[in-house]
This record gives C-alpha cells, structure tokens and sequence, in this order.
C-alpha cells in the first residue's frame, strides 16, 4: 500500500474522526478509502446507467435470435480474416 497526504480544514478533519468513531472505521485512512471505493462505484453504476438509457434510445428494439447472433458472428470473422469455426 502507498500513501498519500491530504490538507483538509480542521472541520472537515474533526468530521472525518467522527465519523471513525461513529461508523466503525479504526483510521481515518479506512474511512477515506471507503469514501473513495463508493465513488468509484457510484461512477461505474452512472456510466452504466447512461449507456443502457443510450441503448433504450437507440432506436427500435432488434429480436436477438440465434439467427442475429450468428450473422453477427459471420461478420465478425469475415473482419478478422478468420473462417467459420469448425
């Protein structure tokens, strides 16, 4: 594990303490670790959540048969130089 030093103001500080105190957290360290995975998780569900309203908005649903699957596949292998599997 790294470091890496902050500069807060003394209540953001005292909030921090608290929270360790309240929360269950044994450093500061943890509960600021905790803080940033949420918000990387938070991100992630956000950029989800934009590319599924993308795709909902994309036009006209496709039935995703196996028929659809294996054009897609053909055309795939088409691109990559490839031949149908065996």
């Amino acid at each position: 594990m790294t470091s890496l030093n902050v500069s807060i103001p003394t209540p953001l500080k005292d909030y921090v303490e608290a929270q360790v105190r309240a929360g269950g957290y044994s450093t500061p360290s943890e509960y600021v670790r905790t803080l940033i995975r949420e918000d990387r998780k938070r991100k992630t569900e956000e950029a989800l959540e934009k590319a599924l309203l993308e795709g909902l908005s994309s036009g006209p649903p496709l039935e995703a048969d196996r028929a659809l699957w294996d054009a897609k596949r053909h055309r795939l292998r088409s691109r990559l130089g490839k031949g149908p599997r065996r």
